[in-house]
């Protein structure tokens, strides 16, 4: 497991030489939340941070049910039962293994590791502009249906799931990059991705902290770069 700290966000990458897979931990002045819960094997490094920063995990926040963002959820949800767990609405179908779209949403198939032996039930569902602590819910689909990022109101910072990848280069969730495909592969809709990183760039974050790939200080110029590029690759 590799630490890395940007002011209150705290990044923990793991198999970082080979497909990394990063959580966060958001530090508040008194209480901790965790973004995402990595593998499975994630588990004992999440909570040697958390008993490292020696104040108690208020919450557990899901970006989207993907199996590499949810894996260590089970174990963590039966060691810290009484922290409630959050995910959008929408994508706690999918936490549930339910792959089923509504009539409105884009016919197109849901992608990725879907969860099927989840055994927890979320506490809060999220719509958008829901609040925990200092963040604020901004719902992004296109990597799922229900996908969400999370603005830090103090900092500026966005945790924005895999909306974008910064492993093998900065890039609108559903656009391949040869370096790391993965994210792309596991997209359900590309439209909607990119409708959702122009959310984020509208949002002016400070800081741009994903899923897959290192943090990005002041990501302005490669959020549009990303934005240009997707863009162009749909109108093709």
């Amino acid at each position: 497991m590799k630490v890395t700290r940007n002011g209150d966000l705290i990044q923990l990458t793991f198999l970082p030489g080979f497909f990394p897979v990063n959580c966060y931990i958001l530090e508040e002045d008194n209480e901790l939340t965790l973004i995402d819960t990595g593998i499975p094997s994630s588990y004992q490094g999440i909570v040697k941070v958390i008993k490292e920063l020696g104040k108690p995990l208020t919450n557990i926040v899901l970006t989207h049910a993907h199996g590499d963002h949810v894996g260590s959820l089970n174990k963590l949800k039966s060691n810290f039962p009484k922290v409630p767990l959050s995910i959008s609405l929408r994508d706690s179908r999918l936490l549930k293994g339910d792959t089923s779209l509504d009539q409105h949403e884009p016919q197109t198939p849901i992608k990725g590791g879907i969860p099927k032996d989840i055994n927890v039930t979320p506490e809060k569902l999220l719509e958008d502009s829901d609040e925990i602590g200092s963040l604020q819910v901004i719902l992004t689909p296109g990597h799922t249906p229900g996908s969400i990022s999370l603005f830090d109101t103090r900092s500026g910072a966005i945790i924005a799931g895999d909306a974008i990848q910064t492993r093998g280069g900065v890039a609108v969730s559903g656009q391949i990059r040869p370096l790391f495909p993965f994210p792309a592969m596991a997209t359900w809709n590309k439209k909607q991705a990119l409708e959702s990183v122009k959310k984020i760039k509208g949002l002016s974050p400070s800081l741009l902290a994903v899923g897959h790939g290192h943090m990005i200080e002041a990501p302005s110029v490669h959020l549009q770069k990303s934005i240009d590029k997707a863009e162009e690759n749909l109108n093709k």
